[in-house]
C-alpha cells in the first residue's frame, strides 16, 4: 500500500463564521472524536448555555475560548482520511489574535476559507484571503457555512460563493486553485456524509476533498530548514524543541545547529503526535531531544539547519510588500513588528525602491516618498537584529510574512534578495 500523504491545512475565516464547529464537526463524524468525548463537550456548552459550541469545544480547549466563545490560540488536530495524514490547524477568526491566525496560516499547505451563508464575506473573510495568499497556500476550499439558516437556497449560496471567490481572484488565487462547496457546520450537511437537502450541490462532501487535495511537492532534496515554535524541558528528556520542518529531512544522529547563535549540536530522537520517528520530512511538526544545547542557546524564531548548510542570518533584505492598510502611510524609517515563519522581529523599511502594479508587477514610481493602502510595491529592511531568513524562491515558508502594527496587519510580502550577516 502507498504511502498516506501528508499536508496541513489551516481553517480561517470570519469570527463566529463556523470554523471551530466544522472542525468539530468533521473530527466527531468521521470517528475522530469518540462519543463518550462528545458527550463530555456538550454537557460543558449546556452548561455555559452554549449548546450549539459542542463541536467547537474540541478545538477551543482554553477556559478563555470557551467563555468568551472565540477562539484565541492556534490549535492542532489530527485527522485520518483513506488517502491521507492530515494535520488540520484551527486559527482564529477575531481580529484581537490575528497574529495566532498568521501563525497558523504560515504552517498550512492549503486551506478552507469558511464564509457563512446569512452574512456573506465580511471583513475578516478579506484579511484572510489575503494573507493565505501571501503566505504562499496554493490550494484554498470556500466553504459556505450555516446553508441550514438560509433553508439551503441555491440563489443565497451561489451570490456568496461567487462574492468569496471574486475577493480570492483578486488577491491573487488562480482559478483551478479554488473549490466551492455548500454545508452546514451544526447540522452535519455535506461535512463528512452527502446532504439530502441540496440535490444542486453534485460534488463532494467536504471530507473527500480534503482527501484528493494535491499534496505539496516536498523540498526534501534542499538543506534542513526547521524553525522554532516553542522550547520545552522534559522530565527524563530534557531540552525540546519544537517546530515544523520546512526542508530537508532530519534524522537522529544529525549534526545540526541552530542560528543565528550558532550552536552545534546532536538530534537524539524525533517525535510527531506522540510516536517516534526515524526522519522527519518537510510538512512535519515535531518535537526532538538534542544532545549539547540549553534553554538559552535557541528561542521561539531561530532556526535549525545542518551544520555543513546552515540557516542564512542575514542583516538586512529586499522585499515586495502589498500593503493592506495603514491609517496614515509607510515611509522610510517606519520600523513595525515583522512576523515571519515563527518570527517576530522589529525592522526598520529603510528605502522605498519602487512602487509597482499590484495586478501586473510594473514599475509605477521609482523612491516613491510613500505608500498607502493598496499600493504594492519593492522596499529595503533592516532587522533590529540578525535574523535567520532565505529568499522566497529558495525556501517559500521562510521567506514570507506579514507586517503588524498597531494591532492590525498592515502589509505582507515575500523577500527577494538578501544581505548576509
Amino acid at each position: 500500500m502507498a504511502e498516506k500523504g501528508h499536508y496541513n491545512i489551516v481553517f480561517i475565516g470570519h469570527v463566529d463564521h463556523g470554523k471551530s464547529t466544522l472542525v468539530g464537526r468533521m473530527m466527531y463524524d468521521s470517528g475522530m472524536l469518540p462519543e463518550t468525548e462528545y458527550r463530555k463537550l456538550k454537557e460543558e456548552a449546556e452548561s455555559r448555555g452554549k449548546g450549539s459550541f459542542a463541536f467547537a469545544y474540541l478545538m477551543d480547549n482554553l477556559k478563555e475560548e470557551r467563555e468568551r466563545g472565540v477562539t484565541i490560540d492556534v490549535n492542532y488536530k489530527k485527522l485520518v482520511t483513506p488517502h491521507r495524514n492530515i494535520t488540520i490547524i484551527d486559527a482564529p477568526g477575531h481580529r484581537d489574535f490575528i497574529k495566532n491566525m498568521i501563525k497558523g496560516t504560515s504552517q498550512a499547505d492549503a486551506a478552507v476559507l469558511v464564509v457563512a451563508a446569512p452574512e456573506g464575506v465580511q471583513l475578516q473573510t478579506k484579511e484572510h484571503a489575503f494573507i493565505a495568499q501571501v503566505m504562499g497556500i496554493k490550494k484554498i476550499i470556500i466553504a459556505v457555512n450555516k446553508m441550514d439558516v438560509v433553508n439551503y437556497d441555491e440563489k443565497k449560496y451561489k451570490e456568496v460563493s461567487e462574492a468569496a471567490k471574486k475577493l480570492l481572484i483578486g488577491s491573487g488565487f488562480k482559478d483551478d486553485a479554488i473549490t466551492l462547496i455548500p454545508l452546514s457546520a451544526w447540522i452535519g450537511d455535506n461535512v463528512v456524509k452527502k446532504s439530502d437537502k441540496m440535490a444542486w450541490y453534485t460534488g463532494k462532501p467536504l471530507i473527500e476533498l480534503l482527501d484528493i487535495i494535491e499534496l505539496p511537492s516536498l523540498p526534501t532534496d534542499k538543506p534542513l530548514r526547521l524553525p522554532i515554535e516553542d522550547v520545552y524541558n522534559i522530565k527524563g528528556i530534557g531540552l525540546v524543541p519544537v517546530g515544523r520542518v520546512e526542508a530537508g529531512i532530519m534524522r537522529p544522529n544529525d549534526k545540526v545547529v541552530v542560528m543565528p547563535g550558532n550552536k552545534p549540536a546532536e538530534v537524539r530522537s524525533i517525535e510527531s503526535h506522540h510516536q517516534a520517528l526515524t526522519e522527519a520530512k518537510p510538512g512535519d511538526n515535531i518535537g526532538f531531544s538534542v544532545r549539547g544545547w540549553t534553554k538559552e542557546d535557541m528561542s521561539k524564531g531561530d532556526v535549525v539547519g545542518f551544520a555543513n548548510s546552515p540557516p542564512t542570518v542575514v542583516k538586512e533584505f529586499t522585499a515586495q510588500i502589498v500593503v493592506l492598510q495603514h491609517p496614515t502611510a509607510i515611509a522610510a524609517g517606519y520600523t513595525p513588528v515583522f512576523h515571519i515563519h515563527t518570527l517576530q522581529q522589529s525592522c526598520t523599511v529603510t528605502e522605498l525602491v519602487k512602487k509597482l502594479d499590484p495586478k501586473t508587477g510594473a514599475t509605477l514610481e521609482e523612491n516613491p516618498k510613500f505608500l498607502k493602502a493598496g499600493d504594492a510595491a519593492i522596499v529595503k529592511v533592516k532587522p533590529l537584529k540578525p535574523i535567520c531568513v532565505e529568499k522566497f524562491k529558495d525556501f517559500p515558508a521562510l521567506g514570507r510574512f506579514a507586517i503588524r502594527d498597531m494591532g492590525q496587519t498592515v502589509a505582507a510580502g515575500v523577500i527577494i534578495d538578501l544581505v548576509k550577516n
